[in-house]
C-alpha cells in the first residue's frame, strides 16, 4: 500500500467450491482365531460397508437419482476421476442394501400421518419394473412421500395409509366404515362377534375370511373386499393415524376416506357448476368462486 494509507479490517469474500478426487484407505485389521477354530476379523470402521466408502455411495445415488445421470455416464464419470469401478459393481451400489433409505421412508410417512392436521394427496400414471402402474403423492408444508402400485383403488389408497404396519384390525372404526358402505348386517355380526380380532398379515386376514365363510358369498357389495377396507381401515387408527387429519384431494373416489375435503380448485369448479335463475343466485354464486381463488 503506498505511504498514509490506513488499515481498514477486513472485508469478507466468499467463494463455493467442490472437491472431487479418489482416495483409497487401507485398513488392516486384526484377525483372531478361537480355541474352537472359528476365525474372528475385527470389524469394519462405523459407515464403511464393503469396498467403496459412504461419500462415494452417496455421491452416486445423488447423481443418478436427483441428477438422472445413467449408469455408464457414473462409470466413465468415476473412472475419469481415478475411481476403480466395473458398470456391475453400479449396479449393485444403486440396488443392493437400500434397506435403510425404505425405513426412512416409511417413518417418515409415519410421522407425516401421526401429526399432521391435514394432508394433499393424488395420483399419477408411472411405470415401475417395466409395468404400468399409478404413482401416489401424499404430502403438506412439512413432509413429502410417495408411492408407486399397479392399483388406484380404495383398498391400495388403505394399505398406503398404513404406512407399513401389515396387520388388519377388527374394531370400533373398522365396523363404522363397514357400515358406511353398505356391508350386510350378517357379515358385519360374523366379524364383531369373533374373539380374534387382530390379525398379523394379508394370508391370515384371508384365512379368517374363508373360516367364517365371507369369501364364498356371491352377493353386491363385494362382502370380502368392503370388509378388508374395514380392517385396513381399522388398523390405520389402532395405530394412531390420521385420527383428526383432512384429507385435501381432487374428488377422486378411491381418496374420500375419513374426514375429506376437496382443494380450492375442484371446489370452486362445483360452484360454476350450479345453475342459477335468479340474480340474487348468480350473485351468491359469483361470490363463492371469488372466495375460492382468495390466497
Amino acid at each position: 500500500m503506498p505511504p498514509g494509507s490506513r488499515f481498514k479490517g477486513y472485508e469478507t469474500f466468499v467463494v463455493q467450491d467442490i472437491v472431487l478426487r479418489a482416495e483409497a484407505i487401507r485398513y488392516r485389521r486384526e484377525r483372531w482365531i478361537t480355541p474352537e477354530g472359528t476365525m474372528v476379523v475385527a470389524p469394519s470402521p462405523a459407515g464403511v460397508v464393503g469396498h467403496f466408502g459412504p461419500e462415494l455411495r452417496r455421491f452416486v445415488l445423488a447423481q443418478h437419482h436427483q441428477g438422472q445421470v445413467t449408469v455408464p455416464r457414473l462409470v466413465a464419470q468415476l473412472r475419469g476421476i481415478g475411481v476403480a469401478i466395473s458398470r456391475r459393481q453400479m449396479m449393485r451400489l444403486l440396488i443392493a442394501g437400500q434397506d435403510g433409505f425404505l425405513a426412512a421412508n416409511r417413518d417418515v410417512l409415519r410421522a407425516g400421518l401421526q401429526t399432521a392436521a391435514w394432508v394433499s394427496v393424488d395420483d399419477t400414471g408411472a411405470r415401475h419394473a417395466g409395468k404400468n402402474g399409478f404413482c401416489t403423492q401424499i404430502c403438506n408444508d412439512d413432509f413429502a412421500w410417495f408411492g408407486t402400485r399397479t392399483s388406484k383403488s380404495w383398498l391400495n389408497f388403505l394399505d398406503l395409509l398404513r404406512a407399513g404396519h401389515t396387520d388388519y384390525v377388527i374394531n370400533k372404526a373398522a365396523l363404522d366404515y363397514m357400515r358406511g358402505r353398505a356391508l350386510a348386517g350378517s357379515v358385519i355380526h360374523q366379524l364383531a362377534a369373533h374373539r380374534q380380532t387382530r390379525f398379523a398379515d394379508q394370508a391370515a386376514w384371508q384365512t379368517h375370511l374363508d373360516r367364517l365363510g365371507i369369501s364364498t358369498l356371491q352377493v353386491m357389495p363385494d362382502p370380502i373386499c368392503i370388509a378388508t377396507e374395514g380392517a385396513l381401515w381399522g388398523s390405520i387408527q389402532a395405530h394412531g393415524l390420521l385420527r383428526e387429519m383432512v384429507i385435501v384431494s381432487d374428488d377422486a373416489g378411491q381418496f374420500d376416506v375419513g374426514r375429506h375435503a376437496l382443494c380450492w380448485v375442484h371446489a370452486e369448479r362445483l360452484v360454476h357448476k350450479l345453475d342459477t335463475f335468479t340474480d340474487l343466485h348468480r350473485t351468491a354464486a359469483h361470490a363463492h368462486a371469488d372466495l375460492a381463488v382468495l390466497p
